[in-house]
């Protein structure tokens, strides 16, 4: 019994228990599978990595103050971070892996790092 390659249509050659005839084309059949997912997973990776960037590049010594203005110039997103920390006295700080912004009053972030 000849088996055919899902991705091609090839004849496949080798062992009995092979899907693929090659690798290029168990590639090629993963990726198409697995592309809507790994799309939207890619992207917000991407804009976690931007944010990141942008508040690391404000912040160089661990802890400053800067303008939503200038945060929003830079291209950053505010509706992505990946956790929420509240203190005690109820600051709620958002942060981007271990860089971190809290809201202040008249459009200032406290820029933090978390040691």
């Amino acid at each position: 019994m000849e088996k055919a390659c899902p991705e091609c249509g090839e004849k496949i050659v080798g062992r009995t228990d092979k899907k693929f005839c090659s690798d290029y084309c168990r590639n090629a059949y993963n990726n198409n599978l697995n592309k809507d997912r790994k799309n939207l997973v890619r992207n917000v990776n991407n804009l976690l990595r931007k944010n990141y960037r942008i508040l690391e590049e404000l912040n160089p010594n661990d802890k400053t103050k800067a303008s939503k203005t200038k945060l929003l110039a830079k291209g950053f997103n505010f509706e992505y971070f990946t956790s929420i920390y509240t203190t005690k006295t109820g600051n709620t700080y958002y942060f981007v892996y271990d860089q971190g912004y809290l809201p202040l009053e008249g459009d200032f972030y406290a820029l933090v790092k978390r040691i």
